[in-house]
């Protein structure tokens, strides 16, 4: 596969499966009777693949020159996301003090798909 069609793939994959979950996380929040734009999903979904994205872009233009480094920049975005969690959506969730499971959730669901996506995208990088 060529360098630009890989690197596609990945921002297409991105887009489309979190499209996917994020209209399969609507429909439970319906189903079950809770609000559907309610604790800053669509953020949490926006911001958790912007970063994947900037993360794995870095990852791949990064993969030759500093290729036995990979995993440390990989877990180096990964507490990037974090970060930003505990500074745009903490004190958000948190106002109340206390932190609901849906709150987490809204977060977590998406930040989970990015990095499962993430993580098999630079395994077959690195593969390759």
């Amino acid at each position: 596969m060529s360098k630009n069609k890989f690197l596609f793939s990945f921002y297409l994959s991105l887009i489309l499966l979190s499209l996917l979950v994020f209209c399969l996380h609507l429909l439970a929040l319906y189903l079950f009777g809770f609000p559907l734009l309610d604790h800053m999903i669509v953020l949490a979904y926006l911001l958790n693949m912007v970063l994947a994205l900037i993360i794995f872009s870095v990852l791949y233009w990064f993969r030759e020159k500093w290729r036995d480094q990979i995993g440390f920049l990989f877990l180096g975005g990964s507490m990037l996301k974090f970060l930003f969690f505990f500074l745009v959506f903490y004190p958000f969730y948190n106002a109340d003090g206390n932190m609901e499971s849906l709150e987490f959730t809204t977060f977590f669901i998406p930040y989970l798909v990015c990095l499962l996506l993430e993580t098999f995208f630079t395994a077959r990088m690195l593969n390759s």
